[in-house]
């Protein structure tokens, strides 16, 4: 394994540690004021590149969609009004899943192939920090076999991005990103103007991100030993899984009875609550759990991430997806809700009696499989919808693409005149 660790990250983190089998280039800045993730693109010389590529100015889901998948989506396709387009979706894991993966280990599966059959010969993603296993490091992984040091989740922003510089200037001409949607949108925006051969993009769906810090005071209400968890996973059956550094067998909690009550409302960012691309639309492909019931769900977008998928052979098992539920009630609930919330986290008005009794019937007769994906992508239209219009009115116009007033007109919430763009019905 090569040892390639060298630099440092940014100012906040602090020198790490070498890491044998990655590279941690030196970044500069932060983030600009206002709706931004750090996705990195600030942090690179050219100042004018986050007015351009910016997920939350103006998105062009169709242009973009055009561009990298060769068409826009299609809303009378399939599933493509809610999860963007789509050449293949399947149910899937990995026949021997992966030590420390966060569910099998497809995502750093696929960026593994790449590395080892020659297709790419760096991978822009995130390792954990060396001194707190959740805080996001950005890296530059050139070796396959340093792959296995990249899983897990992590949570929290990574100018991710801004790696994109320095691999340039390592002479790598060909490339993979494991990104969030706010970084795959970016990425595409100015990926003609980078000159890189070709560009791999693995996508995972991401909605509601927070701080590091944020997150560690989040496990210290959900777990009486939060520095034991090393594993939390929000599942498609209504849970979230933890599981623990000295082995003890994994604990679960229902969504209904987390202590969403005791957070502070700004623990999710603005930007995550008006975040238009649950499901990362121009990923090539996409990695997710929302429709996998237990499994994971992967998206192929075009040919490269049905070429990504592909190259994993057998070591994939893939099925057909589940769908079942009804998701209308549960979404108009969470409408209902978000409205109340007024700014909020969402406000839940069930007496504390009833909680363990929906608890129970929601993996069993709530949205599950697809269901449950579609409900999610329209819980997340609404929320953005409802935010933009209390905080940031003006911006509605150019922010909310046309595939989410599809998602939340069923419900009763469309553009008015001073929302709707030029042409828009």
């Amino acid at each position: 394994m090569a040892d390639g660790l060298t630099g440092r990250v940014a100012e906040s983190t602090g020198a790490q540690p070498a890491r044998s089998g990655l590279v941690v280039p030196a970044l500069t800045g932060g983030p600009r004021a206002g709706l931004c993730t750090d996705c990195g693109l600030s942090r690179v010389e050219d100042g004018k590149a986050c007015g351009r590529a910016c997920q939350f100015i103006a998105p062009d889901y169709e242009k973009l969609e055009s561009r990298v998948h060769g068409r826009a989506a299609d809303p009378a396709q399939g599933d493509e009004m809610f999860f963007g387009v789509t050449v293949f979706s399947d149910r899937a894991a990995l026949s021997r899943p992966a030590d420390g993966a966060q569910w099998t280990g497809i995502t750093t599966a696929l960026a593994e192939q790449l590395l080892r059959r020659g297709k790419v010969s760096a991978v822009l993603t995130v390792a954990p920090d060396a001194f707190d296993r959740w805080k996001p490091v950005p890296v530059l992984v050139t070796d396959a076999d340093a792959m296995p040091l990249v899983r897990g989740m992590r949570m929290g922003w990574a100018p991710t991005l801004a790696l994109l510089k320095p691999a340039a200037e390592a002479g790598h001409r060909r490339i993979a990103l494991i990104g969030i949607p706010c970084q795959v949108h970016a990425l595409r925006a100015i990926e003609a103007e980078l000159g890189f051969e070709r560009i791999y993009v693995i996508g995972t769906p991401c909605s509601d991100n927070t701080t590091t810090e944020n997150f560690h005071q989040f496990l210290k209400l959900v777990d009486p030993e939060p520095d034991a968890v090393t594993y939390l996973e929000f599942r498609a059956d209504y849970r979230v899984e933890m599981r623990y550094d000295d082995g003890r067998k994994p604990r679960t909690v229902p969504f209904l009875k987390l202590p969403l009550s005791k957070l502070p409302a700004d623990f999710f960012p603005m930007t995550c609550k008006t975040c238009v691309d649950y499901t990362n639309r121009l990923a090539d492909v996409t990695v997710g759990y929302m429709a996998g019931g237990g499994a994971q769900w992967v998206v192929a977008r075009n040919a490269r991430g049905a070429e990504m998928l592909a190259d994993l052979g057998p070591a994939l098992e893939r099925g057909p997806l589940t769908d079942k539920g009804k998701r209308q009630g549960a979404v108009r609930g969470f409408l209902a809700n978000t409205a109340r919330a007024a700014g909020g986290l969402p406000l839940r008005a069930m007496p504390d009696w009833a909680r363990p009794i929906v608890a129970f019937l929601q993996p069993r007769i709530g949205p599950r499989g697809l269901e449950f994906a579609r409900a999610r992508v329209e819980m997340k239209a609404i929320e953005t919808v409802l935010h933009l219009r209390r905080a940031f009115p003006a911006r509605i116009k150019n922010m909310v693409p046309a595939h989410v007033w599809r998602l939340v007109a069923p419900y009763g919430l469309h553009p008015t005149d001073a929302e709707r763009k030029s042409g828009q019905p």
